[in-house]
């Protein structure tokens, strides 16, 4: 096994970094920080940094397919326009809860958005509301999953046919089976991570799929293999890690970011808040699915 170097990239300090998702087009990470309403863009070969600004919070972007992104909001999507710094809003998930918004999301092969909903300060005898949402091309949208507290981590295998997410307060990730069309199916655990004693947060899947996910309340990354269990940890140097995806020009530095005060999570560390790259791991992900335009 390859001996990993771990650094933090820029001096962004993030409240709520999330959703790092790299455009092997323009060579550039994207990445935000939900509370503070931002999108970072990073140049990896020269350091330069461009900021986006966007109503808070955001739980998470996909890149699309012609430029741009499109940006899960609170109880809604929204397209963004990088060159003309436009924000044009979209179909809503119809709550007006305040405890309620949409979190973490990622495009599937057919080019849709598959975003889910947390629900803070929940009484424990109270089901959450919400649930999971697939936005289409056309703005339709669909309710692909309900009773899910804080929804995190939703990725594919290599092949797309298999779907996993994390409830991270349950700390569970389930398994589907995953179709073009039509609901999830075969509803599976695909790990428990209690012993780990922490819920996962944000993930992605490998070439080989395997499932990298961020055990955010210990400060580690697993590897879990194709069966659920865990195959290689990483220790990171700040106490709460968010979500990573593999970037660079040959998609093997996996980009990782972090907190330094969310509603629930703080760390006083110096690099809390950053991005970091974690390299010489042996392995490389998979070019991220863009949302598919009109």
């Amino acid at each position: 096994m390859s001996e990993i170097r771990i650094s933090r990239i820029g001096t962004t300090r993030d409240q709520l970094g999330e959703s790092p998702v790299w455009d092997e087009a323009r060579m550039r990470l994207y990445w935000i920080d939900a509370l503070a309403g931002l999108i970072h863009s990073l140049d990896p070969a020269t350091g330069d940094v461009t900021q986006f600004s966007a109503p808070a919070p955001i739980g998470s972007m996909v890149l699309r397919q012609d430029g741009g992104a499109v940006l899960a909001l609170r109880h809604g999507f929204a397209q963004y326009d990088f060159g003309m710094r436009v924000l044009t809003e979209g179909p809503s998930i119809g709550l007006d809860d305040p405890k309620v918004r949409l979190n973490d999301g990622k495009a599937d092969r057919h080019g849709r958005f598959v975003a889910g909903t947390m629900h803070a300060d929940r009484a424990p005898d109270k089901a959450p509301y919400g649930g999971l949402y697939r936005l289409d091309a056309a703005g339709a949208l669909e309710l692909l999953e309900t009773d899910l507290a804080v929804s995190n981590g939703p990725c594919f295998s290599p092949d797309g046919r298999t779907f996993y997410l994390a409830d991270s307060a349950r700390r569970i990730i389930w398994a589907y089976d995953y179709g073009s069309d039509g609901p999830l199916a075969n509803k599976r655990v695909f790990v428990n991570t209690e012993a780990q004693q922490s819920g996962c947060d944000g993930a992605t899947v490998d070439s080989e799929g395997f499932l990298w996910s961020v055990l955010v309340r210990i400060g580690k990354i697993a590897r879990f293999a194709p069966n659920g269990t865990i195959a290689r940890t990483i220790d990171m140097p700040v106490r709460h890690p968010t979500s990573v995806t593999f970037g660079g020009p040959d998609l093997d530095v996996l980009y990782v970011t972090s907190i330094s005060r969310s509603h629930a999570l703080v760390d006083d560390h110096p690099d809390a808040g950053g991005l970091f790259a974690v390299e010489g791991l042996g392995v490389r992900g998979l070019p991220a699915h863009r949302f598919r335009s009109d």
